[in-house]
């Protein structure tokens, strides 16, 4: 598991939003009749499961796939948020564009995430040029694996103050944005587009705190 907290069940709750928010928005590209909607909602649940198994470090040997695949998705919202009015199946109005424009930000947010996080850096103990190393006695019951064997330690690529602060403000700005859209939708009956509304703004409240978390764990 990749330590990106030093609290397990929160690893363990984070792990769960993201796989919650897949399962809904793989639901939705299911009974969507729209191909445009069941694309973006496939590639929705494909950033979240790729974002939970980064949590706990699966499939390494496939990052630069992952991180092609989200890269793509965020140009394909990217397409949709500058397209010209004429593509009604594309986002539409000013809201749909800057919606779409949140979550081409939001693929390449966590291709960067994933970048950062599955690149650890190897530091081995260095000498000075003009100093020689004294060598330490030792048990000889120690001495043939320690010839062998050379300690390192391997810590997370660094991301940077600023870009880390950056993104964990623009994200808890989002959380903000969707929890107060979700408190002025009204509550309806469980089939009504505004139950529906209501739902996308929790889980995309939820998703934003969790990039957010994430990224402040970078600094």
């Amino acid at each position: 598991m990749i330590r990106v907290f030093n609290i397990p069940a929160l690893t363990w709750t984070l792990t769960a939003i993201l796989l919650a928010g897949g399962t809904y928005h793989l639901w939705q590209a299911a009974r969507s009749p729209h191909l445009t909607d069941r694309v973006n909602n496939t590639l929705h649940t494909l950033m979240n499961t790729l974002m939970a198994a980064m949590l706990w470090n699966l499939a390494p040997s496939t990052t630069l796939a992952q991180i092609g695949l989200l890269a793509a998705a965020a140009l394909w919202f990217i397409i949709q948020a500058v397209a010209r009015p004429e593509y009604k199946l594309l986002c539409a109005g000013t809201q749909g564009r800057l919606k779409c424009a949140y979550h081409a930000l939001t693929m390449t947010a966590a291709a960067l995430m994933i970048t950062l996080m599955t690149h650890p850096t190897t530091t081995t103990p260095t000498t000075p040029a003009n100093q020689t190393p004294t060598p330490m006695p030792m048990p000889m019951a120690h001495a043939h694996h320690t010839m062998t064997t050379t300690p390192t330690t391997t810590t997370a690529a660094p991301l940077g103050h600023t870009p880390a602060l950056l993104l964990t403000l623009l994200f808890t700005t989002a959380a903000l944005t969707f929890l107060i859209l979700l408190l002025r939708t009204p509550t309806t009956h469980p089939k009504t587009r505004q139950h529906h509304t209501r739902t996308e703004h929790a889980l995309e409240a939820l998703s934003a705190t969790t990039m957010a978390l994430m990224f402040a764990t970078t600094t």
